[in-house]
């Protein structure tokens, strides 16, 4: 008799602790995907991200980071991400454009002033209501993050007016928002996936890229490209998404942590744009790059003819409205 009350008070003890140690033992490892390095914006963010998820969750959520594209280029992942293979990513919109087609209004060329307008506009009711679209096509969209102005860079020559463009061969994201306002220059815009593209730098497949400073100086392209041209054509965001199937899953204060940790990465890809646009520049010209200033009122009258085509797209009033917003 005692024997069996003795295994039974045992029994009891041993799934005591193991409820004890459930909690510790049930921290859930989510999978973080981008396409550039760790000392990148996106890598920045990335990490700020990871600090407030398993901060604000006592540890029971982890981020593993997948940088330099590991998990496939920005279409794929946000497929994945769809499908739940992947569970979290920062991305361009260059990419979402083909998932939620409204994006797409932020990259028509020269339509924000400087980062602070860009940045009044995202915070504000029309990027907000943005981000609304996107669980309609299967996909959270947690903050929208920053990777600043695109400038151009290639091997040919220095572009300072809209003619000087004309004929080089300049690898473009899959966007068909910037590849009409670069055919319309007479550039000849080449789709690329972005893994593929410092292979065709140094192939001579294409002459140049175009991409923020942040972009330029963490995939160090001054290795690869001899002229740095200021175009500053297009602002680019970025967006920090999720799984619907993880998101979905979540305790209303974990949502509200993920949320945070999404508006954390956006500030922290922010300052790395601030810096970076303040030292990359100088960074790039000690590496070898030649760096021209361009007419930038050149550049828009001749990109000009591209905007019935943004207006018919998406709608006249949301583009003057952005255009517009002080």
């Amino acid at each position: 008799m005692r024997k069996t009350w003795f295994s039974k008070l045992m029994l009891a003890v041993s799934v005591a602790g193991v409820f004890a140690a459930t909690p510790a033992m049930a921290a859930k490892t989510l999978k973080m995907a981008y396409a550039l390095s760790t000392n990148s914006h996106y890598g920045v963010g990335a990490e700020a991200f990871a600090k407030t998820v398993e901060g604000g969750t006592n540890g029971q959520f982890k981020i593993q980071q997948f940088p330099n594209s590991a998990l496939g280029g920005e279409r794929e992942v946000i497929e994945g991400i769809q499908l739940g293979t992947i569970d979290l990513a920062i991305v361009s919109t260059g990419a979402t454009l083909n998932f939620v087609p409204k994006t797409g209004v932020f990259d028509i060329p020269f339509l924000f002033r400087d980062l602070a307008h860009a940045r009044k506009v995202l915070d504000g009711e029309i990027g907000q209501k943005m981000l609304e679209e996107f669980p309609k096509r299967g996909l959270i969209a947690l903050a929208w993050g920053e990777q600043g102005f695109r400038q151009m860079t290639n091997n040919t020559r220095p572009v300072a007016q809209p003619a000087d463009a004309k004929g080089l061969k300049v690898r473009t994201m899959e966007n068909p928002i910037h590849i009409a306002a670069f055919r319309e220059l007479g550039v000849l815009a080449t789709p690329m996936a972005w893994p593929e593209v410092a292979t065709a730098l140094q192939q001579g497949t294409i002459d140049g890229q175009e991409n923020p400073m942040s972009v330029i100086v963490s995939a160090k392209l001054p290795q690869l490209q001899k002229y740095l041209s200021l175009t500053s054509h297009v602002y680019g965001p970025a967006l920090v998404l999720m799984s619907p199937a993880v998101y979905d899953g979540l305790s209303a204060a974990d949502k509200a942590t993920f949320k945070k940790a999404g508006h954390d990465a956006a500030v922290a890809m922010r300052a790395y744009v601030d810096q970076v646009e303040k030292s990359g520049i100088e960074e790039v010209k000690k590496q070898g790059m030649q760096v021209n200033t361009v007419d930038h009122a050149a550049f828009q009258k001749a990109v000009e003819p591209v905007y019935p085509q943004y207006y018919k797209q998406f709608g006249k009033e949301l583009v003057e409205s952005i255009r517009n917003t002080k």
